[in-house]
């Protein structure tokens, strides 16, 4: 039987967890934790987070683990979405066996192995480099309907809304180049000027689903994190095709999905429906604040919704859709002439129970020749 460094009544039962050659495979883990991409020794790789300050390299923590021949030899992700599709397939049985190494022996610490890290040390990266797929939800929250109106008219149409749900509105935004993580730089287009914030809730999915009923859709969600649907309300340039929404305009900027800091597996959260709580402020100031009972679908409906159409696979994100206090809505707390985002600002997006992210704000650099989204139009579009 392994020796243990110490017996208090709590350290017994991290012990019986801990013992596989003893007591079998862990099946649960001694603290709760959360999964995220760092960039350590220059290099991006996925660690475990504890106690939202530590983060702990899973490659070498399982090398320092499997020195001992109580555990057998297993494989460790090389990237996020490897660990997301094997983690129900025995991976997360292998990461509870590392917490409770470390929680049970004292390890996170004055004496943490060097591959423990203070995540103020790290860069954060995207949790996923890259999901499959961003799947988002417009106008899915009541207090985001006809936001720009005046208060008869909003309650006018939120009532509308509530007679008559139909079902959700959802739209692909970017991946690569559009995903940044905490710490990243927001970036305003070079000649837009109507840059906007939207704070969603992310769940990453974790098996594939297609035709999946609201009622099994949780059971397909690997985890949640934070998300931000930033977004250009500049509408598209003028000239050629008079179509009025540009949905690749105003959503599919570089820079214009953050995500992170990182995601909490879902059993470490339980269920958004019930506990969800996001928010957002810019330089300070509170401008969204929304609870899941403000959603018009929920996210078991949106699920539903979405793998009716195409099958989402793990590693893919379903957004939920942001509540009002967006720039139009905000303007009467900030003024007219501050509506949007402007650079030198610090963008903070929260979700409880899983995190924070931060991310300054700055103006795009001044692209060569008269190209792209910005003003005036290029003679291609004519």
């Amino acid at each position: 039987m392994r020796q243990l460094r110490w017996c208090p009544l709590a350290g017994i039962l991290v012990a019986l967890i801990s013992a596989p050659a003893t007591f079998g495979q862990a099946t649960e883990s001694a603290e709760p934790f959360k999964v995220g991409t760092f960039d350590i020794d220059g290099v991006p790789r996925v660690g475990l987070v504890l106690r939202d300050s530590l983060v702990v390299d899973i490659a070498e923590a399982n090398r320092g683990l499997e020195a001992d021949p109580a555990y057998p030899k297993m494989p460790m992700p090389g990237d996020m979405l490897e660990l997301i599709g094997r983690y129900e397939y025995g991976l997360k049985y292998r990461l509870y066996e590392i917490v409770n190494h470390l929680v049970g022996n004292e390890l996170l610490g004055s004496e943490a192995p060097g591959y423990v890290h203070p995540v103020g040390e790290l860069r954060i990266r995207p949790p996923i480099m890259y999901p499959g797929k961003i799947l988002n939800a417009a106008v899915n929250f009541y207090s985001h309907v006809n936001e720009s109106g005046t208060e008869e008219e909003r309650a006018a149409a939120r009532r509308q809304r509530r007679e008559n749900r139909g079902v959700p509105y959802l739209f692909l935004k970017p991946s690569r180049g559009a995903v940044i993580g905490s710490g990243d730089e927001i970036v305003i287009p070079y000649g837009r000027d109507r840059t906007d914030w939207e704070v969603e809730l992310g769940a990453v999915i974790g098996r594939t689903a297609r035709y999946v009923s609201a009622a099994e859709a949780q059971d397909h969600v690997f985890g949640y994190m934070v998300s931000i649907d930033v977004s250009d309300r500049g509408g598209r340039p003028p000239g050629g095709n008079p179509i009025r929404s540009d949905w690749f305009v105003g959503k599919g900027h570089d820079t214009f999905a953050p995500q992170g800091p990182w995601i909490v597996p879902r059993e470490f959260y339980g269920d958004p429906m019930e506990n969800l709580r996001q928010t957002l402020s810019v330089d300070g100031t509170l401008l969204q604040e929304a609870r899941a009972g403000d959603m018009i679908h929920s996210l078991w409906e949106l699920i539903e919704y979405g793998s009716s159409i195409i099958t989402l696979y793990p590693g893919d994100v379903i957004n939920n859709g942001t509540s009002g206090g967006t720039a139009a809505g905000a303007a009467a707390t900030r003024g007219p002439e501050d509506r949007f985002l402007k650079p030198g600002e610090l963008v903070e997006a929260s979700i409880d129970g899983i995190g924070t992210l931060r991310l300054p704000v700055v103006a795009g650099e001044k692209p060569p020749g008269e190209t792209g989204a910005r003003l005036p139009p290029v003679r291609s579009y004519r």
